[in-house]
């Protein structure tokens, strides 16, 4: 009779629970519930009631179907794309503190938008993201291969490495933004902020949540993947084929809500790592508690950013940058005390 540690039997014990009906059923409430808070929280003063017969007053009626109720589904949607992105670019990276924000896809999509608005301003917003989509696609395969070409004596290289390329991404962009007069204008990609979010402002998110859904019905194949090539090859997996699938849909991801409300740092990092403590490390059985808890925590940063200075807010980019950086840094010393 095999011998399991007292760690498999809690993540055992954890995964059966979480595969239950009742707790997709209850995480789904918390969902509810705390979209249903998003759209109440605000300057404008909105109450149950209001939400329940909003022909009451037309004002409040605009204010919900034009401002808060596309912002809460923003947030949603942009919160499980994230988390969902970052679960895939740690597959294919085979690295687990690796996310888009810190391998330098955000910053190459955000470098692509600083190209469109120089050399075509009046460009449609599908068409900025396609141009973001391939700077960022491109920014990620040379990460890639930088990480063929240096030795790993460690699994907290990849990150630093990760890191370095970004700002080498970011200095070229700010140089070029300093040189064009464009540094204003770069805050709106790199600072997420949803306050800008009005109805026919983000439904270019509705692509990444196509993109997400395609990401769960691949995620067996990103799961071999995330094995190594001579695996995926040995049990039928196209290994570049479906690597160069899971760097699309990242890119396609990012470029998306880096174009609608700009930059949303650590969320696609911390979420899968969270999630993988409690689900394990294969994609079908927790991506889906991935987009939960990615929409989950972008709803609840956004709630706080909204009520500390309230009827003012603080951009949800600034408070899962805080929040991120010191989950991400706990994450490193976890690791660095299982390395021992």
């Amino acid at each position: 009779m095999p011998v399991t540690s007292l760690k498999d039997q809690r993540e055992s014990l954890w995964r059966r629970a979480l595969q239950g009906t009742g707790a997709y059923v209850l995480a789904c409430l918390v969902l509810c519930g705390l979209a249903l808070w998003s759209t109440l929280v605000g300057a404008s003063s909105i109450s149950l009631r209001d939400v329940l017969n909003p022909a009451a007053n037309d004002v409040i009626a605009q204010v919900l179907f034009i401002s808060r109720i596309p912002r809460t589904l923003a947030l949603l949607l942009a919160g499980a794309s994230i988390a969902v992105a970052g679960m895939i670019m740690q597959m294919v990276a085979r690295n687990r503190f690796v996310e888009p924000a810190t391998v330098g896809t955000v910053s190459a999509a955000s470098l692509g938008m600083l190209v469109v608005a120089l050399v075509a301003p009046g460009m449609a917003l599908l068409g900025k993201m396609l141009i973001a989509a391939c700077f960022a696609l491109a920014a990620t395969g040379v990460f890639l291969l930088i990480l063929q070409r240096i030795p790993m004596r460690s699994a907290l290289v990849v990150p630093l490495v990760g890191l370095v390329f970004a700002g080498v991404i970011e200095a070229v962009t700010s140089f070029l933004a300093y040189r064009f007069d464009m540094l204003q204008a770069i805050r709106a990609w790199t600072v997420g902020d949803f306050s800008a979010v009005l109805q026919g402002r983000y439904e270019l998110l509705w692509v990444s949540l196509a993109l997400t859904v395609a990401a769960f019905f691949a995620a067996d194949r990103f799961t071999v993947i995330g094995m190594g090539e001579s695996v995926a090859t040995s049990l039928g997996v196209h290994y570049g084929r479906w690597m160069f699938v899971g760097l699309l849909i990242v890119a396609m991801v990012t470029s998306s809500i880096v174009v609608t409300v700009g930059v949303i740092p650590f969320l696609g990092l911390i979420v899968p790592n969270v999630v993988s403590l409690f689900m394990g490390d294969q994609m079908r059985r927790s991506v889906v508690w991935v987009a939960i808890a990615g929409a989950a925590l972008m709803l609840l940063c956004d709630i706080i950013g909204r009520l500390v200075i309230h009827p003012f807010e603080i951009p949800i980019g600034t408070i899962m940058g805080v929040l991120g950086s010191v989950l991400f840094l706990a994450l490193l010393w976890r690791k660095r005390a299982e390395l021992g």
